[in-house]
């Protein structure tokens, strides 16, 4: 689902170049409609954790997926800037609840020695979809026309929806598993969630970690998005390349960034099999992709092959960081409050996003791309020393209620 997700964001980046045909767009007017997704996103991401945790995991998915999907159509039936704008933020709208929904899964069915490779693993999604988009919406503007990109596309989650509802359920109620699986998912899974007292959604705020969990998103997927938003305007408008050349070349640091999420949670979940702790072996993959970001800075002054490359591990090492924030989510919260919890993490993350890119289509229709590849190479190590200033060190959370204080292990 997460690939169907990337996939339906991506349409409108990819087929930029030939919606200007018909529809004009400037950088600044780019910049403010992805300022509206990233609006709607970020602000669904946090109200459809919440409602996650109210419908289920099951349930929940279900209606999002089919929201964003239909909005998604709605892009290939608007002849205007603001029907465009529209159907962007009705798309964020629906979009927002994914990543709470996926992580709720998680949480639901691996225990935390397994828990960083299954976010690894539905991390990776978002890449196989940004890597689908650019070869496939090619392939459909020449057969048809850009239109038809976001019907074809949304058609496809709608698809995926009545799949998940009829195969997936909670661990207790699915008939997939053994009784051994069954019992081993009660008894390092459930009991976290039966154990966590109720918690109302704004007393997360008095959490010291939920402050720090936002924190470390803020900055770095305002370049993110950056990347995902602007490369296939940047290979169109600086390296001369036409939606043949975009779908031929913009899908390969996508590729890279799938790599990034399996690598990083496979190296978190090995680190826990050789005894180290989950502070370390969380800290340590997520160093290693912070200090990835800053080969974004050499971009503009290199070839397409080499500008390639430096997307491709800026990208790479943004999957990999991800990967474990997302973890961390799980590894301090239990289960009843992970879509919650995830949900305000989107929204400081998108806000930032939405705020950077609400001013960078500005600066890159003044002074060009290098300051923005300067700013966002910079993002993710800022975001891993504020781990170290805010969270500290990534163990369980004590839950206060009044009169009782419940610790979730």
């Amino acid at each position: 689902m997460t690939a169907i997700n990337y996939l339906d964001r991506q349409n409108l980046p990819v087929a930029l170049s030939e919606i200007r045909k018909t529809i004009p767009i400037s950088d600044s007017q780019y910049g403010q409609i992805n300022s509206l997704f990233l609006f709607a996103y970020g602000t669904m991401y946090a109200i459809g954790g919440r409602l996650l945790d109210r419908l289920g995991s099951r349930n929940g998915y279900a209606i999002m997926t089919v929201w964003w999907s239909l909005a998604n159509m709605l892009h290939g039936l608007v002849s205007s800037l603001t029907g465009l704008g529209a159907a962007r933020f009705l798309l964020g709208v629906g979009e927002g609840g994914g990543f709470p929904a996926s992580a709720k899964v998680v949480s639901e069915w691996f225990p935390a020695k397994e828990r960083s490779l299954a976010f690894g693993i539905f991390n990776t999604g978002s890449s196989i979809g940004a890597v689908l988009a650019p070869p496939l919406i090619a392939l459909i503007i020449g057969a048809f026309d850009w239109r038809w990109t976001f019907i074809i596309t949304g058609s496809v989650g709608l698809v995926w929806v009545l799949v998940w509802l009829r195969v997936y359920s909670v661990p207790a109620k699915s008939r997939f598993i053994t009784d051994a699986e069954r019992n081993l998912l009660e008894s390092s899974v459930q009991v976290r969630s039966e154990t966590a007292p109720a918690v109302r959604w704004l007393d997360l705020f008095g959490y010291r970690k939920v402050w720090g969990i936002m924190l470390i998103k803020f900055l770095p997927d305002a370049g993110w998005y950056f990347f995902i938003f602007w490369l296939p305007k940047y290979l169109n408008d600086v390296r001369g390349l036409d939606i043949k050349g975009i779908g031929a070349y913009g899908w390969i640091p996508y590729a890279l960034a799938g790599v990034g999420s399996l690598a990083s949670g496979w190296l978190s979940s090995y680190l826990l099999t050789r005894n180290v702790s989950v502070d370390v072996a969380r800290k340590i993959p997520l160093g290693i992709a912070a200090a990835m970001l800053p080969v974004s800075l050499l971009i503009t002054d290199a070839s397409l092959p080499m500008a390639i490359l430096f997307f491709s591990l800026a990208i790479f090492g943004h999957q990999a960081y991800s990967t474990i924030v997302q973890t961390l989510v799980a590894d301090m919260f239990p289960s009843s409050l992970v879509g919650s919890v995830s949900g305000l993490m989107g929204l400081a993350a998108t806000y930032g996003a939405m705020l950077f890119s609400f001013g960078i289509g500005y600066v890159i229709e003044q002074y060009g791309y290098s300051p923005a590849f300067f700013i966002s190479g910079l993002l993710h190590p800022l975001g891993f020393l504020l781990l170290f200033i805010v969270i500290r060190k990534i163990e369980p959370v004590a839950i206060h209620i009044p009169q009782q204080l419940v610790t979730i292990n």
